[in-house]
């Protein structure tokens, strides 16, 4: 049921809820996937001020019809502020997503197929990729679309196997079932947000275990002179 506040002013204020009720995902692979791939794009344009990544966000589409939404798993903004939304509605912020990318499952892939795709393309999204990480649902599991026109177009692998994002100047691949986004220069992955974080913390590791030799080292120098000087006063 449409929310509908009367301001001070006398104007109609229609609330946009945060929520559709539904879960944010169906499993857990599907879920962590989700959130690796939002932090990987986010570390990719942790620098450039107005790109905006998000996912399993409320995207508004038609001012004053709260039912005309969509919750996209992962879509990128070219065009916008860095600012924390609790919705994104088309008509204030004024640009569209650029890039798309739905998590499949078993029960989003006909609508992830069907109903999302026609309304992307209404939305003018550039592209458009699906990814089944379970790799059960879709054959390929990754498929990616560009818009041409009013209707998307399928994009074929290089010769890598790679998709070629043009939006996003980076190549998506599968590596043993799992989404990588890949270096333009290098070709290699973009490290994820887990793998950084599991780095971060082995080279810390590391380094503590270091500083306890160093420490250890230096308090077995410290010993060998006073033994020395012991034994040079005894004569």
């Amino acid at each position: 049921m449409t929310k509908i506040h009367e301001l001070a002013t006398g104007q109609v204020e229609i609330d946009y809820p945060e929520s559709d009720g539904k879960p944010m995902a169906e499993t857990d692979l599907h879920r962590d996937e989700m959130v690796e791939l939002i932090g990987l794009l986010k570390q990719r344009y942790a620098d450039v001020p107005d790109v905006y990544v998000s996912g399993n966000l409320l995207l508004y589409y038609e001012e004053g019809n709260p039912r005309a939404s969509v919750a996209p798993d992962v879509f990128v903004v070219f065009g916008v502020p860095k600012a924390r939304r609790r919705v994104y509605k088309l008509w204030s912020e004024g640009v569209p997503p650029a890039v798309v990318i739905e998590v499949t499952s078993r029960k989003t892939r006909r609508e992830d197929l069907l109903s999302k795709m026609a309304l992307y393309a209404e939305l003018r999204v550039a592209e458009y990729y699906l990814y089944d990480p379970a790799g059960e649902y879709l054959r390929p599991p990754l498929q990616g679309f560009r818009l041409e026109g009013e209707v998307y177009a399928v994009m074929a692998p290089d010769e890598s196997g790679a998709l070629r994002s043009e939006r996003l100047a980076v190549g998506l691949r599968l590596d043993h079932g799992r989404l990588e986004l890949l270096d333009p220069v290098t070709g290699q992955p973009f490290p994820r947000p887990s793998e950084r974080a599991e780095a971060l913390a082995a080279a810390e590791r590391a380094l503590d275990l270091e500083r306890r030799r160093a420490e250890r080292a230096e308090a077995d120098l410290a010993r060998l002179r006073i033994e020395l000087d012991r034994r040079r006063a005894g004569g």
